[in-house]
């Protein structure tokens, strides 16, 4: 699987989304509580732009006037026929045995982890190995990567 980086972990806080597109794929990241999720921004239902849509939690009432709030932040309700998906998981909550939305792993990576200086150093003299040394030198500065990514991979 190859990697790809969709932000960084501080574009994204808590209870927040970004949309982004990997692959030619509109793909949702969601921040919950500081993990992060990835599902596919559409619907199987009828193909809206799923993302968009409503992120709240999970009701339950054990007996008539005692309910539950919990799952803040981790259910997801399409914008247009208000079908409901864990954005944990993309189960349905209407159909959960033949319905679901695509998930994508995602990982926090440090930008240090994300390239391998060496290597790019390798591929970037290896293609210019047939130029000949001038007199003149370009100042360099030195580059880190210091944050943390967000990386899915597919």
């Amino acid at each position: 699987m190859k990697k790809y980086v969709v932000a960084t972990a501080n574009e994204i806080p808590p209870g927040q989304r970004k949309i982004v597109t990997v692959r030619g794929r509109s793909i949702g990241i969601f921040n919950v509580e500081g993990t992060y999720y990835a599902v596919r921004n559409r619907c199987p239902h009828a193909g809206a732009p799923l993302c968009e849509g409503v992120l709240s939690g999970f009701v339950s009432s054990s007996e008539p006037g005692n309910y539950t709030y919990s799952r803040r932040g981790e259910i997801l309700r399409c914008p247009w026929h208000q079908w409901e998906f864990d954005v944990t998981t993309g189960q349905s909550w209407y159909d959960p045995a033949k319905v679901r939305v695509k998930s994508y792993p995602v990982k926090v990576e440090q930008g240090c982890a994300l390239s391998n200086p060496a290597q790019t150093i390798k591929s970037v003299e290896k293609g210019m190995e047939h130029l000949e040394k001038g007199p003149y030198m370009a100042e360099t500065f030195p580059v880190s990567q210091d944050d943390e990514y967000i990386v899915i991979e597919m």
